[in-house]
């Protein structure tokens, strides 16, 4: 089978990154028709385009989407977030945000909720610039994004050895929304009776990241501290440098979108020292979405020994490792 990926290599290191990913991907043997995509903020100084309508109907059509990195200093902040990330995990209904963390006294599983709370963009600005300026930013929670986050992260965790699942929020302070949460949860975790659960305030889970990691084993939470604890997830896993992402469509009415959060690194673009071992990662986490699960397990392995030198040098070893 012929898997058709749209290829996003976006801003700085994102394009060399996602070469080795794709790299490694074909010494599996698993057959790629890849198109790329020029998009990001390179486009966007370029000709003022971010993602039109057409591009995105064009992306409904493939497999997968392999994401590279963008984002350039010389674009404002939120323009390309918004108007390129942001757009496509809602309009392709990328509703689970799934990140993996290894370390070697832990290894657990941060399921973030991808397309609401303060990021659907509820808010705005009154008196911009005066001293009377207001802001407000509302944080956006329904029933049906939290329960299908929420069911999926048990899901997750019943097909792991230690079926368990905490979920992370703030319901002594944010009473609406963390009640919310909080009611979904223990309701559906009553159709789960082999998921053992706790609870967390998101300020112990960021001391617990640090101090005890290793308690964890499926983490569910909302999209704003899902952001924050992934990236101490990762600061705690071996660096940020190391950590992938998937922006899942669990219904799979349109392609899931795979990415390394490491961001596009501007300053050391064409110097080859950019680790593409978080893209490769994120490539096997696309395989695994994609029901190539022992090839993505071929790639984790490849993985697992670290590898030093350029770019190109690291993709190639892991590729020639995962070739046998």
């Amino acid at each position: 089978m012929t898997y058709r990926i749209a290829v996003i290599g976006g801003d700085g290191i994102g394009p060399e990154v996602t070469a080795e990913a794709l790299k490694v991907v074909r010494a599996t043997g698993i057959d790629l028709a890849t198109t790329d995509f020029d998009l990001g903020g390179a486009r966007y100084l370029r000709d003022g385009e971010i993602l039109s309508d057409a591009t995105l109907d064009e992306l409904r059509g493939f497999d997968a989407i392999l994401l590279g990195a963008v984002g350039t200093p010389d674009v404002p902040p939120g323009v390309i977030e918004r108007g390129l990330l942001l757009k496509m995990r809602f309009e392709l209904d990328l509703y689970v945000n799934q990140r993996p963390f290894v370390g070697r006294d832990h290894d657990f599983v941060v399921i973030r909720e991808n397309t609401e709370g303060p990021y659907a963009g509820e808010g705005g600005a009154l008196r911009r610039g005066t001293q009377h300026e207001v802001a407000t930013q509302g944080s956006v929670n329904t029933r049906m994004g939290v329960e299908r986050c929420v069911r999926y992260a048990f899901e997750l965790a019943r097909s792991r050895p230690r079926r368990h699942l905490t979920l992370v929020h703030k319901t002594n302070v944010l009473t609406f929304a963390g009640d919310l949460w909080q009611r979904t949860f223990d309701e559906v975790a009553a159709e789960f009776s082999d998921v053992t659960t706790a609870y967390n305030h998101v300020d112990a889970a960021c001391i617990y990241f640090v101090q005890d990691p290793q308690r964890y084993d499926v983490i569910v939470t909302d999209n704003l501290f899902g952001d924050i604890l992934t990236d101490l997830g990762g600061a705690v896993s071996g660096g940020i440098g190391l950590a992938s992402s998937a922006n899942l469509n669990p219904a799979r009415t349109g392609p899931s979108m795979f990415e390394p959060v490491h961001g596009s690194a501007p300053d050391i673009v064409g110097t080859g020292t950019a680790d593409p071992t978080a893209a490769i990662l994120s490539a096997a986490l696309m395989l695994d979405f994609l029901g190539q699960s022992d090839a993505a397990d071929r790639v984790r392995a490849a993985c697992a020994e670290p590898v030093s030198g350029s770019t190109t040098h690291v993709g190639d070893t892991v590729a020639a490792r995962v070739a046998g």
